[in-house]
């Protein structure tokens, strides 16, 4: 298959689709709970999805359509809230309600590493250059947390009450009380981090809290992320959900509880001046603009992934459907109907290698 596109939500069930046409080719089912994330391998092999504790791998061309999963991965306490695969497939990583960031060699059903984030993770991603995860935790901190040693290396509050830094012991896995990078965005409440991403060019990572707002680093140096923006995605009021960077490094998509997503350009070359989209921005050297609001959806838009080339999306929502937009003229290509409940998560891989 060229192109693999999955979504999965409260019904319990996980769907594939035929791009094109929007013909639902498979489902699986997910017993135990809602699926809150999925994720395809880069080689097309395996999904994995994720709910209340624990994760699931299938494979994507199930010749025999047993349609049962060929691992089942344990340890974590409560719901599994992202993961993600390490590009060659050498492990899987996962962040969850439980409070920790779990690595997965793939080989056992059980974690070979946990780091102890020490409040609820919503978002987890994983650095594209370096053995590096990024968490973004309900207490209103981003973490970069060094694989290898286990260490978190950097720890970031973006509000302006955040403790100051204290040096935790170097040996720990856990976090330390506080930021080796301390970064002050100005805020005067703290709020949960809803999403984290980091760019494929390794230059960027977004974080965007809970009340829409999303903010900017330049990531160059892992241990001292050097702030370069912040700005209000979508309206007050509104309830952000998802934060994704586009694989050219020039988009940022945020999803969001008033029934669109929007599509801003992050490319640092942006000339200055009024985006016309409500976008409000602290620092003149550097202005996402508002390309795009992507509105036909009538629920709550959850998740959203762009194609390879970044000149497509698709989108999931509480409104039971997924759509597939076309970003340079903002239509929908197709609509993806067949989910009893909310659709909470979409993956998809149409890279040609």
């Amino acid at each position: 298959m060229s192109v693999i596109l999955a979504t999965a939500g409260y019904d319990h069930k996980i769907r594939f689709w035929e791009a094109p046409s929007g013909h639902n080719s498979r489902t699986l089912r997910f017993p135990e709970s809602q699926v809150n994330c999925l994720e395809i391998t880069h080689n097309k092999q395996y999904i994995a999805a994720g709910g209340t504790s624990n994760i699931r791998l299938f494979e994507v061309n199930d010749s025999l359509t047993s349609n049962q999963p060929v691992l089942t991965l344990e340890g974590h306490g409560s719901s599994v809230t992202s993961l993600g695969f390490q590009k060659e497939v050498e492990y899987l990583y996962s962040g969850s309600e439980d409070g920790t960031v779990k690595k997965w060699d793939l080989r056992s059903p059980t974690y070979a590493r946990s780091f102890d984030c020490k409040a609820p993770v919503n978002s987890v991603a994983l650095h594209p250059q370096r053995s590096e995860i990024i968490s973004g935790d309900q207490n209103g901190s981003v973490k970069v947390w060094d694989v290898g040693t286990s260490k978190c290396i950097n720890e970031l509050f973006p509000d302006a009450h955040a403790s100051p830094p204290k040096k935790n012991d170097s040996n720990s896995n856990s976090a330390p009380s506080s930021s080796s990078s301390y970064s002050s965005f100005g805020l005067s409440q703290r709020a949960s981090i809803q999403a984290v991403d980091i760019s494929e060019d390794g230059r960027t990572c977004v974080a965007a809290d809970n009340h829409a707002h999303v903010f900017l680093w330049d990531a160059t140096d892992s241990t001292d992320f050097k702030p370069l923006t912040k700005f209000q995605a979508h309206r007050i009021g509104s309830y952000l959900l998802k934060a994704k960077i586009s694989p050219d490094s020039r988009q940022l998509c945020t999803c969001s509880s008033d029934q669109t997503a929007r599509l801003f350009d992050i490319s640092r070359n942006v000339d200055n001046g009024d985006d016309g989209g409500g976008c409000v921005d602290d620092n003149a050297s550097f202005r996402p603009v508002l390309i795009q609001t992507l509105a036909q959806h009538t629920k709550w838009v959850w998740d959203a992934v762009f194609s390879a080339d970044s000149s497509y999306l698709v989108t999931a929502s509480s409104d039971h459907s997924a759509r597939l937009w076309n970003l340079r003229t903002g239509d929908v290509v197709k609509q993806y109907t067949g989910h009893k409940y909310a659709v909470t998560c979409v993956a998809l891989n149409d890279s040609s290698t």
